[in-house]
């Protein structure tokens, strides 16, 4: 059980993380550098994106999990 709750904190970290990285990538490319800088942070803001995505999918699967687990005890 601590495990799966170590689990959980740790996707949530990496969830935020992802989410603060895409969001800065955003901003800066608000600031308009030029049109090479915004064509590596587009590059940026697909990944971030993947990365959101990825970290929200592991957050529901253990977050499922742990919920099923609670159900069984």
């Amino acid at each position: 059980m601590e495990l799966l709750t170590l689990e959980l904190a740790s996707a949530r970290q990496r969830l935020n993380r992802a989410e603060l990285a895409l969001e800065r990538a955003n901003a800066m490319l608000d600031e308009d550098c030029g049109v090479g800088i915004n064509l590596r942070l587009c590059d940026r803001i697909r990944f971030a994106q993947k990365r959101v995505g990825e970290a929200k999918a592991r957050l529901v699967k253990l977050d499922s999990a742990n919920t099923d687990s609670l159900r069984s005890d």
